[in-house]
């Protein structure tokens, strides 16, 4: 997902009519999607000038517009929960902005050549360091790593991350800092688990009565997933549930001179244009996550401000819709949603066409986005996938007389109000997404390109911290899906696609039964991708490997489970004093936070 990312303090850079030159435009590349790397994990960013240490700078400051509800990654929906865990848990190693791992918690990255992956590739030996503790003063040991699998392997648990955890045959503590998985199968991505943001260690002793059911339901299990213990650089001192996270040096971190804050606070709420104005303009904040702010107005706010630069960075990010395949109708009861209520007609795969034949993504893209987003009609629009921008966009241009055409032939006919109806059913969709001006914005460009072909669409807006948050009883949440379409943005979260990819194979429908935590929340059910999926998971060959990941995206796209709309490069902001990050596409944007310091 990234190839150039910004680091250190960059000169501040205004959006323009074009892209900017290789920083956000140039395909990520993922040449580790094929073999495991041998190369030198790598280093961190430059140190801090010597004058600086751990707690020389008081209170760092970071707002995230989509406000923070849960801690622990494994039962966490979105990516403010994801990052504002990151400054306490932390994984084996971290993926960082070229997408070669860094290592955190082990002594070294395993390899082929250094005996860490066995020749075969049906296991992987990570050898832990001796020195790290948990922020209670506790050791950091093979134990809780085997746990951590233990925890999310158990289904009752519900884990988001459950897919980084599959085809794992067993996790066994050798000795008390070394851990070896050992693979159903040979596995070309050995580093799927405990990598990256789905692979956070969590601590035994405070987690282990939490496995199964009791993750959730049980009061001490939901303290623990509000309060987790960690081995990241700092530790908790304050949550207020889509609000605001307090964080305090944790003394017990392993680097003695970092980090340079003392205090951290990440502040949710408000929108992304507010929270470009608080870095640019006010200087209110030291960091502004996910800028996705209209092209103009994030130009005008960079140029009458002065107090903060942009960061922009690759991701394999894409603004997509997703299909529901479920009827949820509230009058079903305890059965909305459920896969025995199938959707009145968006299983007409017609339907489905025509809906993604009518929208104009060049417009979305042109008109809001500019440089921060590609249109495209793929979810793997970067290297080995795509060769470049040419092949962001495809072949998606809008075409309504066919979209028309297929809506005439399937039989649904215009009504007196010009909206289309077979067999008493009405084409008219609920589409929803978070509360954000760009969004609302492109819902409304895509209501009136689906007028043109006769269906009718109520759009709703759901507050960012409820749309994503984690709450089981949250109708309005993206797991939920108690709409008909509904729209965000997610990507792959390290170089080899699988664990994205296969997220939404049919056991991972969201339902009742998983309490909405399943990662197919279209309740797609198609048996050809699920074939694909297990045939990538035991795929060695280089090749074959993209081949498969490439028919994967075409199935979904021609099925319509989902619809990609625009290729996001992320950009962030930050206050002209701060220094040190580097963030990264394949991991948490808070990944390396405790390299972050002021001069």
């Amino acid at each position: 997902m990234v190839l150039a990312a910004c680091g250190g303090a960059p000169p501040a850079q205004a959006p323009t009519s074009e892209p900017p030159a290789a920083q956000a435009t140039t395909p990520p590349s993922t040449e580790a999607t094929t073999a495991p790397p041998a190369e030198t994990p790598t280093e961190a960013p430059t140190e801090p000038p010597a004058a600086t240490g751990r707690g020389a700078g008081d209170l760092l400051r970071i707002l995230y517009w989509q406000a923070p509800t849960i801690l622990n990654t494994h039962l966490a929906v979105g990516t403010k929960d994801w990052d504002a865990s990151r400054l306490i848990l932390e994984p084996l190693a971290s993926i960082g902005p070229d997408g070669q791992l860094v290592a955190e918690l082990v002594t070294e990255i395993p390899t082929l050549e250094n005996g860490g992956i066995a020749e075969d590739l049906t296991s992987i030996t990570w050898t832990l360091r001796d020195d790290i503790k948990w922020s209670d003063g506790s050791d950091f040991t093979a134990a809780d790593v085997v746990f951590t699998y233990e925890y999310c392997a158990d289904e009752a648990t519900a884990c988001t991350t459950a897919s980084a955890f599959s085809g794992i045959a067993s996790v066994e503590a050798v000795d008390d800092y070394t851990v070896t998985i050992t693979w159903d199968a040979p596995n070309a991505n050995p580093y799927k688990t405990f990598t990256s943001n789905s692979g956070r260690i969590i601590q035994q002793a405070q987690f282990g009565d939490c496995m199964g059911a009791a993750a959730s339901t049980d009061a001490a299990c939901q303290a623990a997933n509000l309060a987790p213990i960690g081995t990241g650089p700092y530790k908790l001192v304050d949550f207020r549930v889509g609000d605001t996270v307090q964080y305090d040096i944790n003394e017990f971190y392993r680097d003695p001179d970092k980090p340079f804050f003392q205090r951290v606070e990440i502040k949710g709420g408000g929108d992304a244009p507010s929270a470009a104005r608080a870095v640019f303009q006010t200087g209110e904040t030291d960091w502004a996550w996910n800028l996705q702010v209209e092209a103009a107005v994030l130009q005008q706010l960079i140029n009458q401000g002065g107090q903060g630069v942009l960061v922009p960075y690759n991701t394999a990010n894409v603004e997509r819709l997703l299909i529901n395949f479920t009827n949820v109708d509230a009058t079903l009861g305890d059965e909305r949603g459920q896969l025995s209520q199938p959707h009145p007609f968006l299983t007409d795969l017609a339907v489905r066409q025509a809906l993604a034949l009518s929208i104009d993504r060049r417009a979305i893209s042109e008109q809001l986005y500019g440089p921060t987003g590609f249109p495209t009609c793929s979810l793997l629009w970067y290297e080995p996938f795509a060769s470049g921008p040419d092949d962001f966009y495809g072949d998606c241009e809008q075409d309504i007389d066919a979209a028309n055409a297929l809506l005439d032939e399937a039989g649904w006919e215009r009504g007196a109000d010009g909206i289309r109806v077979k067999d008493g059913v009405r084409l008219s969709v609920l589409f929803q997404t978070s509360v954000n001006t760009l969004r609302q914005k492109t819902q409304e460009l895509i209501k009136a390109n689906w007028e043109e072909i006769g269906v009718e669409t109520e759009l709703k807006s759901v507050d960012a911290g409820v749309f994503f948050g984690s709450d089981v009883g949250n109708p309005d949440n993206i797991g939920h899906f108690f709409a008909d379409i509904q729209m965000y943005t997610t990507g792959a979260s390290e170089p080899d696609p699988t664990a994205h990819l296969c997220q939404w194979i049919s056991e991972q429908a969201s339902q009742r039964e998983n309490e909405w935590r399943g990662q197919n929340n279209m309740r797609w059910q198609n048996a050809e991708y699920d074939a694909l999926c297990e045939e990538l998971r035991g795929e060695t060959d280089a090749d074959r490997r993209v081949e498969i990941a490439l028919a994967m995206d075409a199935l979904i796209s021609s099925d319509v489970a989902m619809i990609p709309l625009v290729a996001r490069p992320r950009v962030a902001g930050a206050s002209n004093d701060l220094r040190g990050y580097n963030p990264s596409g394949w991991d948490s944007e808070l990944w390396d936070v405790a390299n972050w310091y002021k001069e």
